[in-house]
Parts: C-alpha cells; sequence; structure tokens
C-alpha cells in the first residue's frame, strides 16, 4: 500500500511530461509556422513588386488626357524637368519611352503586341535579368535600331525564334508595317505583361507615330527606395508641367497591389492562430502541473510561502518551455527559410502566382517582434491558470493521497 501513491506520482509525472512536451512542440511550430509565414509573404511581395516596377517604374508622367490606350497624345520633352527632377531626393533615374500598338502576323496566326520603344539611357537591369535568349538590343548607333526584344509566351505562341525576322502592322492612315529582327527572348512571369510589350528602338514609335525626335509618350522615373514612392511624386508634382500627367505604379495595377496587401491580412490571422493554438496548450501544461504538484503546494503553503512565491515557480517553469519552444521554432524556421532561399526546393505554378518557386525574405527585426509576441503572450495568458494556486488549502492538499 505504502508503493501506491509512488507508483500514482511515477505515471503522473510520466502523464505530465507527455503534456510538457506537447506544449513545447506547439510553441515551437508556432514560432516556426509564423517565421515561415512572414518571411514567404514578405518575399512574394517584394518579388511581385519588382516585377510591376520593372514594367512601369515607380512613377511614370505622360499627357495630361482621358486616354488610357496606348495610342497617347505625345508631350514634348522638356529639359528644364528633366533637369529638376534628376536633382530631387529620392530619384535615381529618368528614362523616357514611347508606346504603339500594331499586330504581328505570321502565315499561320496573328498577335496583338505593344511596342514599347526606349532610348539609350533606358535601365535595362530588369529585362536584362530574364533574359532567357540572346542579347540586348543595340541602341547607341547613329542609326536606328531594327532588333526587337519579345517574350517567351510571344515566341513560343507565334513559333518564333531567336534571329528570326518578325512583321508587325499598324492599323493607321495609310496602314504601315514595319520587318525586325528579334534579338533576345524574355520571360519575366507576369503572364499579361509578357505578351503584351515588346521593346524597340524608340526611334521607330517616333517614326511610325510622325513624331519628331523630341516628342515621347512619356517619362519613367526610377526612385532609390520604393517606399518612398508617393512622398517624391507629391514632390515632383511642384516641377511638373502643367499639360503632363503624373501617375505612381499604385495607380496603374490598384488592384494588383490591393491584393498584395491583403497578404499581410493573412499574416496576422496565421500569427493570431499560432499563438492561440500555442497559449492554450501552454495553459494546459501548467493546469496539469498544478494539479499533480497540489501536495507540494499545501506544503509549501505550510511553511510560509506566499501565493506568489509560489505562483513564480510555475511561471518560471513555463518560461522555461517557451523559452525553449522559441528557440527551437527559431532554429527551425530560419533554417527552413534560408535552404528553401538557396535551394528553391518548393515550386509554384508560375501562370497562377507569377513566380516559379516560393521566395523568402528573412528580416531580423520581423523574428525578434515574433519572438517578443509570443513570449509575452503566451506569459500573460499563463497568469489565469497560475491564480488556481491561491485556492489550494494547505490542510485539505496534504491530506490529499
Amino acid at each position: 500500500m505504502a508503493q501506491k501513491p509512488l507508483q500514482r506520482n511515477e505515471k503522473g509525472g510520466g502523464f505530465s511530461r507527455l503534456i510538457i512536451n506537447l506544449a513545447l512542440a506547439a510553441v515551437c511550430i508556432g514560432v516556426m509556422v509564423m517565421i515561415l509565414a512572414n518571411a514567404i509573404v514578405k518575399g512574394y511581395q517584394h518579388e511581385v513588386r519588382n516585377k510591376l516596377v520593372g514594367f512601369s517604374s515607380p512613377i511614370q508622367i505622360s499627357h495630361l488626357d482621358l486616354n488610357n490606350s496606348f495610342e497617347s497624345l505625345p508631350i514634348e520633352r522638356d529639359t528644364i524637368f528633366e533637369y529638376l527632377a534628376k536633382k530631387r531626393v529620392g530619384v535615381k533615374h529618368l528614362q523616357t519611352y514611347a508606346t504603339k500598338a500594331g499586330i504581328i502576323k505570321t502565315k499561320e496566326s496573328f498577335e496583338g503586341i505593344v511596342l514599347k520603344g526606349v532610348g539609350k539611357e533606358y535601365h535595362w537591369d530588369f529585362i536584362a535579368q530574364h533574359l532567357i535568349e540572346g542579347d540586348l538590343p543595340n541602341l547607341k548607333d547613329s542609326s536606328t535600331s531594327q532588333q526587337v526584344i519579345i517574350s517567351a509566351i510571344t515566341a513560343r505562341r507565334l513559333n518564333f525564334k531567336l534571329g528570326d525576322n518578325l512583321y508587325i502592322y499598324f492599323i493607321q492612315d495609310p496602314p504601315r508595317v514595319r520587318k525586325l529582327k528579334i534579338c533576345g527572348i524574355f520571360d519575366t512571369g507576369m503572364g499579361e505583361l509578357d505578351e503584351l510589350y515588346a521593346y524597340v528602338d524608340i526611334r521607330q514609335v517616333q517614326k511610325l507615330n510622325n513624331w519628331p525626335s523630341n516628342f515621347i509618350s512619356g517619362y519613367e522615373i526610377g526612385l532609390n527606395q520604393f517606399s518612398e514612392t508617393s512622398q517624391v511624386r507629391d514632390d515632383l508634382a511642384n516641377i511638373t508641367p502643367y499639360n503632363m500627367g503624373l501617375s505612381s505604379i499604385f495607380d496603374l495595377y490598384p488592384a494588383l497591389f490591393d491584393w498584395l496587401g491583403l497578404l499581410d491580412l493573412n499574416v496576422v490571422i496565421i500569427l493570431l492562430l499560432m499563438v492561440s493554438v500555442a497559449a492554450i496548450n501552454m495553459i494546459t501544461a501548467l493546469l496539469i502541473l498544478i494539479l499533480e504538484r497540489t501536495q507540494m503546494i499545501g506544503l509549501l503553503k505550510a511553511m510560509g510561502s506566499s501565493d506568489q512565491q509560489i505562483s513564480n515557480i510555475f511561471l518560471w517553469m513555463a518560461s522555461n518551455i517557451i523559452i525553449k519552444g522559441l528557440l527551437l521554432g527559431n532554429l527551425l524556421g530560419v533554417g527552413l527559410a534560408l535552404l528553401q532561399a538557396k535551394f528553391g526546393w518548393v515550386k509554384l505554378d508560375q501562370k497562377s502566382y507569377y513566380l516559379n518557386q516560393v521566395p523568402i525574405e528573412l528580416n531580423f527585426m520581423d523574428i525578434v517582434y515574433v519572438n517578443l509576441l509570443s513570449f509575452f503572450i503566451c506569459l500573460l495568458i499563463l497568469l489565469i491558470p497560475v491564480k488556481m494556486v491561491s485556492r489550494v488549502e494547505p490542510v485539505k492538499s496534504i491530506k490529499f493521497t
């Protein structure tokens, strides 16, 4: 009979150890999921945003009219505005462009296209990064280049290869046709934009539109920091000529940026769910620890310990579990994120998500916030079960067998 309490305590100790391990696993998995979710969403937003900016730049300036087509009215280059704009804080570069809508026709098929004419000052970083075949066009010669860069989607649909000649027809009075040579093929993963644009010498578009060399469709302004887009846009509004309209990337693609913004809400929901699961498991583990150690609590009270002192013991035990869970969660979360960033094992359907693999963007401060949020919320919620310590009566608990 004397051994029965010992056997029960041993079994109880094993059961409490299982519950503690489950609580530890809940904190670990919760933190790991929060770190990965935040890193994936931030990486996805960053990559898609960079692709949109690569096509259009953060700030655009064009003719001030209500025409939203690709046959917009031209503006005359303003050297004073260009000089002042380049000197503005936050502006990285300024480049000109001109657009012209046409139809690529082959013997078997045809496809609509928008020629985007660019000059020798154009920043090719984005297109060069996604160039899968060929080279960039040579725009430094004095004569107009006959080269064109098309997307992989257009090349596949019309069965074009590098070095092929293509004929583009323009519906105007009189109708015109241009023979261009494919010098490069790009694939950014942005399906709708890829199939829309082809890049040519800006002088080609100016000639097609019968514009003088100083007439363009507009300016594209690159920034040092994307986060300064709204601020720089407001600053440039003070020097923009009256006949030019100023817009930002948010005005061009409002639906896409609204969608990207909604992803932040998904992260918040994941954070709340993971913290809630971890907190519930910690409460369960702490309640079991308190119930199994009722005799110990009664004995400590009988020896003169206060409720606060005893509560601190259990809070310290709970804190130890939380800290261990946080450390393991950080190790797994950061480790898996770094492996995905390096090897890209988890793939995506590029047609649906604009990317071919899950992107990762780890931020040290985000990881710190996740850890602090998890620790303090769990610890604050644990104050609820700790209140049970004050309800334990020494005489009844010591008699309990």
